[in-house]
């Protein structure tokens, strides 16, 4: 019997030529060596996700929805299922209780692969926190009560006119005082910055073991689906959105983090 993490494959999904590339999909293939190519291609990923968990510690409230959109295959869901339920009680809170008292993560993505496989890897770590995973398109999503919303790389994929659209959707579904996570891969209004950057992240997946064919490879198939946007851009669309509190809380090269905070209510 093999030891190998079913969770863990590497990804060799682009090693050798692919006469018709087509667009990205997150189908089964890329579902199985998701965790390996995300650690390999997106800069400080880990961090961010670890400290997704430590956000949810200061913001998540007692009988609160916690909304992970576009989840994968569920890592910041677990991270923050993890910190709430072994931490929440000793976070500082004006609330009494445990944070996780009352609570429940409700975890979306549109792909049936990385659905099926996240309830799994979900149901293999056990905890008093109810998960419920949804295959759903996020814009078709219902944001109520919640205390925290994650979107982890995910609105990039949207199409840009749909951005602002699920951006007033998360603000009008937050609790006052709640907090959007958007991860996101940035380009830059100063070219000399965006192609330096740029470079410094080929450098990084080189470094990891990806050849030049794989990285043209997946960057063809990307080009029509994921279509990026500046710093600039996202706090202009969350401003706009009603956010009072918005800035970058992490960055690796082109890629990073905003935290946008809904003010208290008047």
């Amino acid at each position: 019997m093999s030891n190998q993490d079913p969770y863990n494959q590497r990804d060799s999904l682009f090693s050798a030529p692919i006469a018709s590339l087509g667009d990205w999909s997150f189908d089964d293939r890329v579902a199985e060596v998701f965790p390996d190519m995300v650690k390999r291609s997106i800069p400080g990923y880990s961090n961010i996700i670890s400290m997704i968990g430590m956000l949810a510690e200061r913001f998540v409230t007692p009988n609160s929805q916690i909304y992970d959109l576009g989840c994968s295959l569920g890592a910041a869901t677990l991270s923050i299922r993890r910190a709430i339920s072994t931490n929440g009680s000793n976070s500082e809170s004006n609330d009494t209780g445990n944070r996780a008292d009352g609570c429940r993560i409700i975890a979306v993505d549109n792909s049936s692969a990385m659905v099926e496989r996240c309830r799994r890897h979900i149901d293999s770590f056990k905890a008093n926190i109810p998960v419920e995973v949804i295959e759903q398109n996020i814009l078709d999503t219902d944001i109520k009560n919640a205390s925290i919303v994650v979107l982890n790389f995910t609105l990039q994929f949207l199409h840009p006119d749909d951005r602002q659209k699920m951006l007033d959707k998360i603000y009008a579904g937050l609790k006052p005082g709640g907090v959007l996570v958007l991860s996101e891969k940035f380009n830059f209004e100063d070219e000399k910055i965006g192609e330096l950057l740029f470079n410094m992240h080929y450098d990084f997946k080189r470094a990891n073991g990806y050849s030049e064919l794989e990285i043209s490879q997946k960057r063809s198939m990307l080009e029509n689906v994921m279509r990026t946007d500046s710093v600039e851009t996202h706090k202009t669309r969350l401003k706009k959105a009603g956010f009072q509190h918005v800035e970058v809380w992490f960055q690796c090269f082109n890629f990073g983090s905003l935290l946008a905070v809904k003010g208290a209510e008047q």
